[in-house]
């Protein structure tokens, strides 16, 4: 005998005459995109920058609501359990790839409980150190790392975070030892480190992108394949005498498991025309300097088990804990 869960129940619902009509009748009330991070970061902006176009364009109220916590588990989990009836989605970042290997407890399947919508777009970590600190290269950092070990910090978005992970293969490779101080979330972090409060500073271009010049940082390298047009004088970690290292972050739309294809194929084309507009996505691509996918839900699908399965194992070679 088949069991019958909530969702499934519900899903089936969907499927009825009543529940098409109000399906046609969609959206029927205030839209959240929930931002398992808090206000200041990638996820964040991206979010604000399509909520206008977003509401123009579904005739419906859409707020941007911050839940952080737990990795970006927490928001995540939040609507993992809302009713799959197109007014909840969720806007992720890399950690949601390796939270299931950092935070085994979690509440929720990432794969079963969330289904695909968009992949919105990747971009390389940066690697940057404060302007009053003396590095001006990533061969600087590793000299100074094997005169003293342990004596270098850098920040990153959290804990097994990409940019952390990034950093853990790099020093392993380069044979040095630095100091991971993790923030919950982007907006923490680009706040000390403008401030100075860490040495250097590994986070996506989506972060750190309006920072880069101006003197606010000192960015070294970047963990692409190719130089970035924007700054076409800083070198890759591969120029940098690493063969091969390549990390991204990404950013990406699920909605939960079970919402009626339609209504997730409408939000996907609405989110689209939004990101598309010429102030929106001049702000994405020349500003943050994310490369734009813009992939449908089997795009999504499969980068994200590719993330998961590759990262995974970084996670459990290096015995890399969540920060809860």
């Amino acid at each position: 005998m088949v069991e019958l869960t909530r969702r499934s129940l519900v899903a089936t619902a969907l499927l009825s005459p009543l529940a098409a009509h109000a399906q046609a009748a969609w959206p029927s009330g205030i839209i959240r995109i929930v931002v398992p991070f808090p206000a200041g970061g990638s996820v964040d902006t991206i979010s604000r920058l399509v909520q206008t176009g977003l509401q123009q364009r579904l005739g419906a109220n859409v707020i941007v609501e911050n839940r952080p916590g737990a990795s970006g588990s927490t928001g995540s989990g939040v609507v993992a359990k809302s009713p799959p009836d197109g007014m909840s989605w969720l806007m992720v970042f890399d950690t949601h790839a390796v939270n299931p290997y950092l935070l085994p407890s979690m509440p929720f399947d990432t794969e079963k409980d969330l289904d695909p919508v968009l992949l919105i777009g990747t971009a390389p970590h940066v690697i940057c150190a404060h302007p009053s600190r003396p590095y001006r290269s990533l061969a600087d950092v590793i000299a100074a790392a094997k005169q003293k070990p342990e004596t270098i910090t850098y920040g990153t978005v959290g804990a097994g975070s990409l940019g952390h992970l990034s950093m853990t293969l790099l020093g392993k490779r380069a044979g040095v030892k630095l100091v991971h101080v993790p923030y919950r979330g982007g907006g923490p972090l680009l706040n000390d480190t403008i401030a100075g409060h860490v040495d250097l500073t590994c986070a996506s271009t989506g972060l750190l992108g309006p920072h880069l010049s101006g003197g606010k940082t000192r960015p070294l390298c970047h963990t692409g394949k190719a130089r970035l047009t924007a700054f076409p004088n800083l070198p890759t970690v591969i120029e940098e005498g690493f063969p091969g290292f390549e990390s991204y972050a990404w950013w990406g739309l699920f909605a939960p498991a079970g919402t009626p294809k339609p209504i997730v194929e409408r939000f996907s084309a609405e989110f689209v025309a939004s990101i598309r507009e010429e102030r929106v996505e001049k702000q994405i691509v020349d500003v943050q300097m994310i490369s734009l996918s813009l992939g449908g839900p089997d795009v999504l699908r499969k980068f994200l088990a590719e993330q998961m399965q590759l990262w995974g194992e970084v996670i459990r070679e290096n015995n890399i804990k969540g920060d809860i």
